[in-house]
């Protein structure tokens, strides 16, 4: 993804570079100025919490530990759901600031963390527990609102402070799960849909966010503090947002499972937006199951989001019941390879080898299986989503009521150019101001870019090569190696398989296939509208059969010895 931009419009290169938006994707960054301490002390832990792994981060109790296993530990009394909580706290404390290179992915922890801990152990003792989250700490991103003692600001400054009117649908779903909401992660700010220069991971509020495997390479976009704090084992699951790639580039980099379903699977209600035709907030995971486990808890309808009218018709309470080790046994996969390899030779080595384990577990595999629009999707994605972003956002911004600096796009741009020292230090606000001059959601010019992209995408897309090959899934390599963090120029990302799903509103699923250097590579699985169960059971088979998932060692660097 390049830098270069003509006549306010994006070229291939530029335009990939800042999709990893809003959810988005993919970028880099690197500082520690402007970095703020994690924030929000909650009761005091038991000491417990200073166990010497959780505080100096090596042997850590809860290490690679699964949702269900957890569970049982709960239920035999070896845990508790504040046991749990204080573990994670204290590990957060003890390895989130470290110096000399900070890993920086988590804003805030709820201050009421304990105490919600303490009355979720009260009723599993005196009802048993609400289901497979009851009492699980989990981590969500800085854009998914919490009518809380926490903050939700998207990252800026210009935000804290501001009280959103109530829980997003998420934070509701998450609550009545039984989940322990343990704090805010860090992200690119605004979902990395401020500048075309940014630094994935960074935010005014929080600074630079870090890569657990090699704390000088980025995070990805912009789901970044989700994906790093889960990889480094900071919570049992975490959740991200995506618009084009910032569940699923994020979780590659971390070494994660991660899953963008499809848009209105989930209710975008209370996040602050870039585009109601792609958001999506999504899992970040350890494990597939742990994925299927979260997904199945926030399915609903919400009324607040027309996109989820069939959610409760099409989604599952329980993505459980799909995963079988045998999955892959007479499933055929078509693999698209024309310009989504070829950018990474390693990555395209990985990947060649798991569609090899893929054949040997049974799989039917059509290569090529070619995406017959590919070439031609380029310059409109970025007119949908800037007009749709000044329209969204100028709707999240005026239900923020008379406490929030800013109402408008328009404020927004104007308090950053009146806070550059702190907001803008390394990078603009390039795509704020493109957006501002975008027309309404009416205008004929965005009604074509959206029309165009749907069906390519679409019906003359993935739709279409299934329908041809008759096929179950596509498989294509997530990304490459995570880059090295660079403030001075920005993000470096060549390519990957996120537009495609990502434009058509599809679920996307990435599971890891193995490492370059230590840093982990992706492999996607993707397909049509609401074929979860599907993708789910594909990816499962391939991680129970490989077992690619390490967890990080925060070295200072890639290990280039190997």
């Amino acid at each position: 993804m390049g830098h270069e931009k003509t006549s306010g419009s994006l070229d291939r290169r530029a335009f990939l570079r800042y999709s990893a938006l809003g959810g988005a994707a993919v970028v880099a960054g690197s500082s520690l100025a402007g970095a703020a301490p994690v924030s929000g002390t909650p009761d005091a832990p038991s000491p417990a919490s200073q166990a010497p792994g959780a505080a100096s981060g090596g042997t850590f109790d809860l290490e690679e530990i699964s949702v269900t296993e957890l569970q049982k530990r709960m239920q035999s009394g070896q845990e508790t759901a504040r046991s749990l909580a204080e573990q994670y706290i204290a590990r957060i404390h003890a390895m989130d600031q470290r110096d000399p290179l900070p890993l920086r992915s988590v804003l805030e922890i709820n201050p009421d963390a304990l105490a919600i801990a303490d009355r979720l152990d009260a009723e599993r003792k005196a009802k048993g527990p609400r289901g497979p989250l009851h009492g699980i700490p989990i981590l969500i991103k800085d854009n998914i609102a919490t009518a809380d003692r926490m903050q939700t600001t998207a990252g800026s400054l210009a935000l804290v402070g501001s009280k959103p009117p109530k829980d997003s649908f998420v934070a509701q779903r998450l609550r009545a799960a039984g989940a322990v909401l343990l704090g805010k992660t860090n992200l690119s700010e605004w979902a990395n849909f401020r500048s075309t220069h940014s630094s994935s991971g960074w935010t005014g509020r929080g600074g630079q966010c870090r890569n657990p495997y090699a704390l000088d390479r980025s995070p990805s976009g912009s789901s970044s503090g989700s994906g790093a704090a889960a990889s480094a084992n900071f919570c049992a699951v975490a959740i991200g947002t995506e618009t084009d790639g910032s569940i699923t580039s994020p979780s590659q980099v971390n070494g994660l499972v991660g899953l963008k379903p499809t848009v209105g699977l989930w209710s975008r209600a209370g996040i602050i937006p870039i585009s109601h035709s792609q958001d999506t907030a999504g899992p970040m995971t350890r494990t597939v199951r742990d994925a299927a486990i979260l997904l199945g808890a926030v399915v609903g309808t919400d009324p607040d989001d027309p996109a989820t009218h069939d959610s409760s018709r099409r989604g599952h309470t329980d993505y459980t019941t799909f995963l079988d080790a045998n999955g892959l046994k007479g499933a055929r996969i078509g693999v698209p390879r024309k310009g989504l390899f070829g950018y990474s030779p390693a990555t395209d080595r990985l990947v060649n080898a798991a569609i090899d384990d893929l054949k040997r577990l049974g799989a039917v595999i059509v290569d090529p299986a070619d995406l017959a629009t590919i070439d031609e999707l380029d310059g409109h994605e970025n007119v949908v989503l800037q007009t749709e972003f000044k329209a969204d956002l100028n709707k999240y911004l005026a239900g923020l009521g008379p406490g929030a600096p800013v109402h408008t796009l328009q404020d927004l741009i104007a308090w950053n150019a009146q806070h550059a020292k702190e907001e803008m230090p390394y990078f603009g606000q390039e795509i704020f101001e493109q957006s501002e001059a975008r027309g309404p959601l009416t205008g004929q010019e965005y009604l074509d870019a959206l029309a165009r992209d749907q069906r390519l995408t679409r019906a003359e897309g993935i739709d279409a090569v299934m329908d041809t090959y008759r096929l179950d899934a596509l498989v294509a390599p997530t990304g490459g190696p995570a880059w090295l963090i660079d403030l001075v120029n920005g993000d470096f990302v060549t390519g990957g398989a996120t537009t495609y799903p990502a434009v058509a509103g599809y679920p996307h699923i990435t599971v890891p296939c193995g490492f370059d250097f230590g840093l982990p590579i992706g492999l996607s699985f993707f397909g049509r509208a609401w074929s979860e169960p599907t993708l789910l059971k594909l990816a499962y088979a391939y991680e129970q059969a490989t077992k690619h998932r390490r967890a990080p060692k925060f070295l200072m660097t890639a290990n280039l010895a190997v």
